[in-house]
């Protein structure tokens, strides 16, 4: 006990503590006899074999060959074909349509389509511009005839509504008259002055009717001779706008003849090379045409500029518009531009 006090002590030795730690004793292990264990030789696994079934297989019956079904077309259209079969299935086929080989069509030929097509409606307009103002002319008296006929039966009407008005005057003066004779009988057998003094008054009275009665009738009776005359008048005016009409359309239809052939075939060029564009892009086109005070709705570019208002045209936009990667219009009219030198290739190509 005295040993383990003095290990844990504390030793000063000047400035520095040392601290005594006791020492260990060794501890050696005993030796332990381990009982020797046999070896055990691992069997070799038994492979367990299950009974196969056999299973017979049947002989399948022989297919006969399907016969074809017989193809009836019911229907044939330049959209849809309907077929029907000996089965009784009907079947509908769709046509490819013009529109889907439009959307494969590239820009460039987008834009030679419309700018062959506002060639042939340009020539359209010049060969309609050589009639002239002739059908606007044949419109206008064609509608100021149907007017003055319009204005004829109103005063065909009125002019029945004033026999008729003149009628109730004549019925309100027969009866006055006849209020008038019956108050004078009884005149001749009144009692007192007081009796005849009414029926005075009441004579009076029916006579003072009368005279408004035939006031409203010369009324009436120059109404109707009024009206009678501005029918007069308005049948004169349409037989000379009809003479005028005749005549208008007898030139019309000579300088129409000499024209209708070249033009009807214009109109057939125009609608093949409508199929050909999409149809957004012929809306727009025909959007411009219409607003456009020259009908051009695809134009070129002219000295920097635009072929339509001459507003001028920067130059990376001209650069782009000769790409032709995309469809480009102008930002001042909304025209539609299409290059110079693709225009000329496709003439000399045409040639």
């Amino acid at each position: 006990m005295a040993k383990k006090k003095v290990a844990d002590e504390e030793v000063e030795s000047g400035a520095k503590k040392v601290k005594v730690v006791p020492k260990m004793k060794k501890i050696t292990p005993k030796r332990v006899k381990v009982p020797q264990v046999e070896e055990v030789k691992e069997e070799e696994p038994v492979e367990v074999v299950e009974p196969v079934e056999v299973v017979k297989e049947e002989p399948k019956p022989k297919q006969k060959a399907a016969k074809k079904p017989v193809v009836e077309t019911i229907m044939q259209d330049d959209e849809v074909t309907v077929e029907k079969t000996s089965d009784g299935v009907v079947e509908v086929k769709k046509h490819e349509t013009n529109q889907s080989t439009a959307e494969e069509l590239s820009i460039e030929q987008k834009l030679l389509s419309l700018y062959n097509l506002q060639q042939i409606c340009t020539k359209i307009d010049d060969i309609r511009m050589v009639r002239g103002e002739l059908p606007e002319e044949i419109r206008d008296n064609e509608d100021e005839c149907e007017g003055l006929k319009t204005r004829i039966a109103k005063f065909t009407d009125d002019i029945k509504n004033l026999k008729l008005k003149i009628e109730s005057e004549n019925t309100n003066i027969e009866e006055a008259k006849a209020s008038i004779k019956k108050y004078e009988d009884q005149q001749n057998s009144v009692r007192n002055n007081r009796e005849y003094e009414a029926l005075s008054k009441e004579i009076t009275f029916q006579q003072c009717q009368i005279q408004i009665a035939e006031k409203h009738k010369e009324k009436h009776e120059a109404e109707i001779l009024e009206k009678q005359g501005k029918i007069a008048e308005t049948n004169d005016r349409v037989k000379e706008i009809q003479e005028i009409l005749e005549q208008k359309k007898a030139e019309l239809e000579v300088i129409v003849a000499d024209t209708q052939k070249e033009e009807d075939e214009l109109l057939v060029k125009a609608e093949e090379l409508r199929a050909k564009v999409d149809d957004r892009l012929l809306t727009a086109f025909e959007r411009i045409r219409k607003n456009a005070h020259n009908g051009l709705a695809i134009v070129k570019i002219e000295r920097d500029a635009c072929g339509g208002c001459f507003s001028k045209i920067p130059p990376q936009r001209q650069l782009d518009i000769c790409l032709h990667k995309k469809i480009i219009v102008c930002e001042a009219c909304g025209r539609i531009f299409i290059d110079d030198k693709l225009v000329r290739e496709h003439e000399n190509d045409a040639q």
